[in-house]
């Protein structure tokens, strides 16, 4: 994995590791991968990869919603997963919003798309991070993170993908489940 995530950097690629529990966690930290997502459904991320996430200037895309859906699978257990966003937060690492959205038969859970968003936002809320952190991590903060300097935001100039919703976000984050109109590359949908 190491040689991957060294093979990337020289080509200037930025790498994408998944770590669903606390020793993957810990190898994809050790790598310096420049985004780890998923957090241990289970099992605490250790204080020290939190620090070395933070040192290191990775990001944390949690996907909380596929964490929950893996963990209703298993009736009664306990689960980590907000906490370990929480901590992540707590320690100044950059978090994302994502779901890990999917169909497909034999993946650890199904996870609507579009829809789970908003789920994640409510997650995302329980791990500590304010409705404007959470705007920006499903908007401006990817866009940047991941290189795409033509979205992300409203100016001019800027692909128009935008969703209209009724209420203040900032003041209530449900208000981004009532959508009134989407535009996608300024096209109305």
């Amino acid at each position: 994995m190491q040689a991957l995530v060294d093979a990337a950097r020289e080509r200037g690629l930025d790498t994408v590791l998944h770590a669903a529990t606390p020793g993957a966690y810990h190898l994809a930290v050790a790598t310096g991968a420049r985004f780890v997502t998923h957090v241990p459904t289970v099992g605490r991320i250790a204080a020290e990869n939190v620090a070395a996430m933070k040192a290191a200037g990775q990001t944390a895309v949690p996907t909380l919603t596929m964490m929950e859906a893996a963990l209703a699978r298993f009736a009664g257990a306990a689960g980590d997963f907000v906490a370990n966003a929480a901590a992540l937060h707590a320690a100044g690492v950059e978090i994302l919003a994502g779901t890990d959205a999917n169909a497909q038969p034999g993946a650890p859970a199904e996870v609507a798309h579009g829809s789970s968003l908003h789920r994640e936002f409510e997650l995302l809320a329980e791990a500590g991070l304010t409705p404007a952190e959470i705007l920006r991590a499903a908007t401006v903060d990817p866009a940047r993170a991941f290189g795409l300097t033509d979205r992300g935001e409203i100016r001019p100039g800027l692909r128009a993908d935008l969703i209209l919703v009724e209420g203040d976000p900032v003041a209530d984050l449900s208000a981004t489940r009532a959508i009134r109109a989407v535009w996608c590359a300024g096209t109305g949908i």
